[in-house]
């Protein structure tokens, strides 16, 4: 009769908390202020190579995880180009045929710094990434400040993302 009582007891505790918690909705990273991963040698014909020293460059930048056959990461897109003419914006590329990836750009523009490419998707497992479109905040040490999944719109974009942002570019001056 006790064993019931406990387990629902310890359910009812651990939803408790889930809902009490800061923001629910939030995916932390188990990345948050440490270093960057790697973001691998290879990049599309035609673009800047995206580097690990780039991103211990002093000032803020992003990573930005897309592909052309994500739906979200076409949505976000015009928010990438507004951010990148207020800060460096790196594109990580993720399992996308070149031919793809390029005409992505072509047809939706370029906004991205630099780019690297993960054909198999190894650097986003090494990022945490668990679907494009995913965007780190990353600071001048190359630490990683914030993550955030899903594509960069509407109440989500002003209301979590920016926040960050303007934290950390704060935090950097």
């Amino acid at each position: 009769m006790a064993v019931p009582l406990v387990a629902f007891l310890g359910f009812a505790g651990m939803a408790g908390w889930a809902l009490l918690r800061d923001d629910p909705t939030a995916l932390p990273t188990a990345l948050a202020e440490r270093e960057a991963p790697p973001v691998g040698a290879t990049t599309l014909p035609g673009k800047t190579q995206l580097t690990d020293e780039m991103l211990r460059e002093p000032g803020v930048k992003l990573v930005n995880f897309w592909a052309s056959w994500c739906p979200p990461c076409r949505a976000e897109h015009p928010t990438i180009a507004e951010l990148a003419e207020r800060i460096p914006v790196y594109g990580v590329n993720l399992k996308d045929p070149e031919s793809n990836a390029l005409a992505f750009l072509r047809d939706e523009g370029d906004s991205y710094h630099a780019i690297a490419t993960d054909p198999r998707g190894r650097i986003a497992i090494d990022w945490g990434v668990s679907a494009p479109p995913e965007t780190f905040i990353i600071d001048g040490q190359g630490r990683i400040l914030y993550r955030f999944a899903g594509p960069l719109i509407r109440d989500d974009y002003a209301n979590r993302f920016l926040p960050e942002l303007e934290k950390a570019i704060a935090a950097e001056n």
